[in-house]
């Protein structure tokens, strides 16, 4: 059974929205917790460590953080996955051009496909740089995540990938919530409308707490 519905389109479809509303809390959560670095370093190196004991005793050090990697790590494949597989679907289903152009779609819509591939190099140079401390500049300072961010929005190359992949990600999400809500059967006529409103809303205010991290170390707000 689990077969027959993920090989159907509306399967594909499911899966999509669903890992897309599991990662859409996590940004939502991730982006607070983003914006306690203004509160100071010493307020922010406790959170980053808070993160790392959340549910002791009863959970052993690092395994609340690590059971949410694990469930981020098969959304995001999940998610990556079923959209190439019904863009290659849609594509083998007309392989000819329309003989009539499309309306034209939005903005968004038009770069769904290249701003997932924007975020998912993203998500690998975001990881190396501020949680394995690979491809970090400064030194990598286990941790201190406060002097690590400032670190990395010291550098005008930080600022220039995190701020455009925020970008892509508001343009994602505008377009992303109001079709996962089609596809799980809440969207309707009547609802078009206020469910665009909290996607446009959601998409703003995730862009512009993400960026007013990068902002805050640039202006000397943070430092």
């Amino acid at each position: 059974m689990a077969r027959t519905v993920w090989d159907s389109t509306l399967g594909k479809k499911t899966v999509m929205a669903v890992s897309g509303l599991i990662m859409l809390l996590y940004l939502v959560v991730h982006m607070i917790g983003n914006l306690k670095i203004f509160f100071g370093a010493d307020e922010f190196n406790d959170y980053g460590h808070w993160l790392r004991v959340v549910g002791e005793p009863f959970m052993h050090y690092e395994w609340t953080l690590w059971l949410v990697r694990i469930v981020l790590v098969v959304a995001v494949v999940a998610h990556a996955t079923s959209a190439y597989q019904l863009s290659r679907r849609d594509i083998k289903a007309r392989p000819s051009k329309y003989e009539h152009k499309k309306p034209r779609a939005s903005y968004a819509t038009r770069t769904m496909r290249w701003g997932g591939i924007i975020l998912g190099l993203f998500i690998v140079w975001h990881i190396l740089d501020l949680t394995t401390g690979t491809v970090h500049s400064g030194g990598f300072q286990e941790g201190r995540p406060y002097q690590n961010v400032v670190d990395t929005f010291s550098t005008w190359y930080g600022n220039v990938v995190y701020i455009v992949a925020m970008l892509a990600l508001g343009l994602h999400i505008r377009h992303g919530f109001w079709s996962a809500a089609q596809t799980l059967g809440v969207g309707s006529r009547s609802r078009d409308r206020a469910l665009k409103t909290v996607a446009n809303v959601l998409a703003l205010l995730l862009t512009a707490g993400f960026i007013a991290v990068p902002v805050g170390v640039m202006t000397g707000v943070v430092s």
